[in-house]
């Protein structure tokens, strides 16, 4: 059998782990170091945290870099010293080619979307947020504008009407390691594909990073598109508003009802089973939400035991 590749791995959040696990069990690869995240302060002591590629990585006994910057000549003097043929990226930062053209065979990238298509930092969220009913993961070799390398191969996803965030980036991370595994082999074997994606952004859309304001429900819209909104952000950060009385709202499940709707953005609940909201094509249903401070719970938990005056 051929010698297996050197690997170093490239991952920050669970979302990578899937593709470590797997790759540290190929027979074409051998995980020779991790590169990850800084430990950063979390929960309620703020007390520092190792990243959970991190924590995967030390649980197999692997070296692990952790930069604060990808730039720095000692950090690229250890990284050029584990001699890696390839480098995996998953859900990292972006590297400069000092970083991604030190392997012999490059880097690649496993990206959660179907490229061209969802370029940026939070391709799940838009796929949904824009009701698409498929996504996937694509590998392709990192270049110099972000996701626009030649695409090696796709993995294609169902979006079902009950997903949302959360179930859709669960079944992505295993479904990238399975397409990472796919890919590594095949670069292992000389045999895998290597696809120019197209220059034109014309019919495109992008995944840039979510802010706050991405968040926020606009009435404006039509109920079926705040649907997709909301699905688009939970779990988290989640969707919001803010109620009548000025206070803070996350809605995690809606739904669209038909129906001859007063202006965008009227409320109207029943005080029992109902809390729903005007749009400009119909009421969105709140089904499931949480107020500011509280903990999340369905609408009719909410309204039992919170007063509201519209």
């Amino acid at each position: 059998m051929p010698t297996p590749l050197r690997l170093i791995f490239m991952g920050t959040p669970d979302f990578a782990v899937p593709t470590l696990e797997t790759l540290l069990a190929l027979p074409e690869a051998q995980v020779v170091a991790v590169v990850t995240g800084p430990d950063r302060p979390a929960g309620r002591g703020r007390q520092l945290q190792a990243s959970a590629v991190k924590q995967a990585a030390l649980a197999h006994g692997l070296p692990v870099l952790q930069p604060t910057n990808l730039k720095d000549p000692g950090f690229q003097e250890e990284l050029r010293s584990y001699a890696a043929d390839l480098q995996v990226v998953v859900a990292f930062r972006m590297l400069p080619e000092a970083v991604w053209n030190m392997p012999r065979l490059g880097s690649v990238n496993i990206h959660g979307s179907l490229l061209p298509q969802y370029r940026g930092a939070a391709p799940i969220n838009w796929a949904l947020m824009h009701g698409d009913q498929e996504t996937g993961v694509t590998s392709f070799f990192l270049r110099h504008e972000i996701d626009t390398g030649d695409l090696i191969m796709q993995e294609k996803l169902a979006i079902t009407p009950d997903d949302d965030f959360g179930s859709v980036y669960d079944k992505l991370k295993v479904l990238g390691a399975q397409l990472a595994a796919r890919t590594v082999a095949a670069i292992a074997a000389g045999a895998a594909p290597s696809t120019p994606q197209p220059t034109s952004p014309d019919g495109l859309r992008p995944a840039p990073k979510l802010t706050k304001e991405t968040g926020r429900l606009d009435f404006a819209r039509s109920a079926t598109e705040l649907v997709h909104h909301v699905r688009g952000l939970s779990p988290a950060p989640a969707a919001y508003t803010t109620l009548p009385d000025g206070r803070g709202l996350k809605v995690f499940r809606a739904q669209a009802v038909p129906g001859e709707a007063a202006a965008p953005g009227t409320w109207a609940t029943d005080g029992r089973q109902y809390l729903r909201v005007a749009t400009a094509s119909g009421w969105l249903d709140l089904l499931e939400v949480q107020l500011e401070g509280k903990k999340r719970m369905s609408v009719v938990e909410f309204l039992r035991g919170t007063r509201l005056e519209f």
